[in-house]
């Protein structure tokens, strides 16, 4: 297995392979929660315009997401995990448009042959996953900020989920202290915050789901978001089953 590191939208234009596109903060977690939430399909979308248009043709269809980190005007949900984690999503449709995450995920489907997402709160059954499918070529896509600014909190993830698949010891307490003084860190707390602070720890909480996320085409060609689960449990955050 040969493991490319690859960050912001440029990176996921070049992914190969397997691709695993990371937005800590916070599509890929805000995906998770809205799973464990119920959520039957998600359809991460390009533009803003796009999550508009599936609405006006299906108006059971909810819609997540942001710009610059805020709610958008009309949507259901801003792209926050707090917001989403107990919301009756159940049988639902979420479309999903964010700054970095989604818009990753569309660059990825262009050239890579499977796609994945991931965040901490599903990172060991992504990796689980991984390595039982043992591809030969596996691009770890950290998205950052906007897609276009590096983000310390994607990087470390991307670092984290490569140590798991190269059996590398990692050390998880110290990423949230580290975190929480990051320039990341200033849209939670204090009086820069402009999303909930609740979605700090939500987003950084290592393991909580067991099921990974992946991308698949749907019969229009459009990506859907799945939920799937590895074949073999996972036994512990750091070291996925062989």
């Amino acid at each position: 297995m040969r493991i490319k590191m690859l960050e912001l939208l440029s990176g996921a234009q070049q992914a190969t392979g397997t691709a695993v596109v990371i937005d800590v903060f916070r599509a890929c977690s805000v995906a998770c929660y809205a799973f464990a939430a119920g959520v039957e399909r998600m359809l991460p979308v390009d533009t803003v315009e796009d999550a508009r248009a599936l609405r006006a043709a299906h108006p059971d269809y909810l819609l997540a997401g942001e710009r610059n980190c805020l709610k958008l005007e009309g949507f259901d949900f801003g792209n926050s995990p707090s917001e989403v984690k107990d919301a009756p999503l159940a049988g639902k449709t979420l479309v999903h448009a964010t700054s970095a995450g989604t818009r990753g995920l569309f660059a990825a489907m262009e050239s890579a042959d499977r796609v994945l997402t991931c965040s901490f709160p599903n990172i060991a059954a992504t990796a689980q996953a991984i390595l039982e499918a043992d591809p030969e070529v596996v691009s770890i896509v950290a998205m950052g900020k906007a897609g276009m600014n590096h983000a310390p909190e994607d990087k470390l993830c991307a670092m984290y989920l490569a140590n798991l698949l190269q059996g590398v010891p990692n050390a998880f307490a110290a990423i949230p202290k580290f975190l929480r003084t990051s320039p990341s860190a200033a849209i939670f707390f204090g009086e820069t915050a402009i999303v909930p602070e609740e979605d700090f720890g939500l987003c950084l909480a290592l393991d909580a789901f067991d099921f990974y996320l992946e991308a698949m085409r749907l019969p229009d060609r459009r990506p859907a978001l799945t939920r799937r689960y590895p074949e073999h449990p996972v036994t512990t955050a750091d070291a996925p089953a062989a």
